[in-house]
């Protein structure tokens, strides 16, 4: 399956990343002398996406202006400046600018690098996995020893074939969900219109049994304070020297 949709969730305060967000939005924030959404952008355009909506509140003039220079999509903006609608809601209102087809939904501040050369992409095996027969979602997740930055808290146990189930002391192959999905248009249609947090729809779709992961492929980044930044970076020039 070839998606070409995308919501990117980038309306976020970027609180613990402060003084830096005091002035500029998170996902403007340089790692390896690139805006971190300047990755997911790239990673969507890669796997076939052609148009992305990107929600927006914190210094939202920086955000438009810098999107209005990203000529590889249409870029729709979801303004929320009026107030934030946390993930979920966040969401939901960008449905309304999208087809009722499938898309992607990625955070703006988390991104990967070293996908192996020659083979399919993330995105794109994510999009040849997901089964909207099977699931109501299905998720890019991160295995531990790949990724820098986090605080170490696992969000799912992934089975053989896939399905996830929340995270408990004591369970086998912990993952952690590594910032893109893929769900059908009308998942959300009972969602409200108000602020809500997306794992609302993480838990339905577990209780159902249609909640799914994909591992990722390559190193997952994600970078919360301004000390992170240098250890960001310090990856990125390590898998460069690897890559010549």
């Amino acid at each position: 399956m070839t998606i070409r949709q995308a919501m990117i969730l980038a309306a976020g305060l970027g609180t613990r990343l402060r003084p830096i967000t005091d002035t500029t939005p998170k996902p403007l924030v340089k790692i390896g002398g690139r805006a971190m959404i300047d990755y997911a952008l790239d990673a969507l355009a890669d796997a076939g996406v052609t148009h992305a909506v990107v929600n927006v509140h914190h210094h939202a003039d920086q955000m438009e202006a810098h999107l209005s220079r990203f000529d590889r999509m249409q870029i729709t903006i979801s303004d929320e400046r009026d107030g934030l609608l946390n993930s979920g809601g966040g969401l939901k209102q960008g449905l309304r600018f999208l087809r009722r087809e499938p898309l992607y939904v990625m955070n703006a501040d988390l991104f990967w690098v070293g996908e192996p050369p020659g083979q399919a992409s993330n995105l794109s095996r994510l999009a040849d996995f997901f089964d909207p027969e099977r699931m109501d979602i299905a998720m890019l997740c991160v295995d531990p020893q790949r990724m820098t930055g986090h605080n170490g808290k696992m969000d799912f146990s992934i089975g053989s074939r896939g399905n996830l189930q929340r995270f408990r002391d004591g369970m086998s192959d912990p993952v952690v969900y590594a910032g893109a999905l893929i769900l059908p248009h009308q998942l959300l249609d009972d969602a409200p219109a108000d602020a809500f947090n997306l794992n609302i729809y993480f838990d339905k779709a577990i209780a159902a049994g249609r909640l799914y992961g994909q591992r990722l492929t390559g190193h997952w980044i994600t970078v919360g304070t301004p000390e992170a930044i240098g250890e960001a970076e310090e990856v990125l020039a390590d898998f460069a020297m690897v890559e010549k």
